[in-house]
């Protein structure tokens, strides 16, 4: 298959502008550009707004959304270093726009209402699961402020054990199944879960049509041009066809409304705990 068939798709026509090479060296899973691209459609931004880009990885996605909306992106992740995005938003030459730095997701260091949207890409599903979290991430968005995220997801329930073609050995000898997948949802399950939030109103959650693809294409390219991190998934997401694996886009704005922060460790001051 050839490789621009691969990786440049009349989808996400902004990120076909990116070199296929500088995607495919700063990835870390499925096609991060993409994601961002169809998460934006979504979500109103524009010029000056400060955003987090929570779990942003190789900061991609910042820069990407820095570059195409002229928004300020505070390019949060616990795992790569502020350095090494700070490097790549220098060569990009989005310094004045992407800001790096290290934070676990459960340990902010923002202030209340900073951010007029908080983004998330591939990376919710690690953290986002917990019902509490939504709460919690809320109030760093102003009141009518955005949020948004997309995850990889199911398709539909899995009832009891994942199905075998999601556990069986590709030809590579990877299987695609492992303990962290059974952090994908469906998207009535994260909309049960958004909904019943009282921080969020305007839930909307949709997949991604033809999510399996993009992926499996991405993993191809991938193989293709030997720069595959881990063992490509893309058998296996050939085999399933989107019958469960693809991806879900939840987005939300913030009301007025601001649960109490239960990951603070101030709260215990505050009530009086070990004084």
């Amino acid at each position: 298959m050839d490789i621009n068939q691969l990786l440049h798709k009349s989808e996400f026509p902004r990120s076909s502008r990116y070199e296929p090479a500088w995607m495919m060296e700063n990835q870390m899973g499925p096609n991060a550009l993409w994601l961002a691209e169809w998460l934006a459609e979504g979500l109103p931004l524009s010029s000056g707004m400060r955003v987090l880009d929570l779990g942003c990885g190789r900061a991609m996605t910042s820069i990407f959304l820095a570059r195409e909306f002229g928004v300020q992106v505070w390019a949060t992740d616990f795992w790569i270093t502020p350095d090494h995005n700070w490097q790549r938003a220098l060569e990009a030459k989005v310094t004045d726009l992407v800001f790096p730095l290290r934070a676990e997701a459960h340990s902010l260091p923002f202030p209340q209402g900073f951010f007029d949207a908080v983004v998330s890409i591939d990376a919710y599903q690690y953290f986002g699961t917990d019902e509490l979290y939504l709460g919690y991430l809320s109030r760093f968005v102003r009141p009518e402020g955005l949020l948004g995220a997309v995850m990889p997801a199911l398709m539909q329930p899995i009832e009891g054990a994942p199905p075998e073609h999601l556990v069986t050995p590709q030809s590579n000898g990877k299987v695609f199944w492992e303990d962290g997948c059974w952090s994908f949802k469906t998207a009535d399950w994260w909309r049960d879960l958004w909904s019943r939030n009282s921080s969020v109103t305007d839930v909307q959650i949709d997949t991604l049509r033809d999510g399996w693809r993009h992926w499996r294409d991405f993993e191809k390219a991938l193989e293709i041009m030997g720069r595959s991190v881990f063992p490509s998934d893309a058998e296996t997401l050939d085999s399933d066809h989107g019958r469960y694996i693809g991806f879900v886009r939840a987005i939300a704005r913030k009301t007025e409304a601001n649960t109490m922060n239960l990951y603070d460790p101030s709260i215990a001051v505050r009530i009086g705990v070990d004084r």
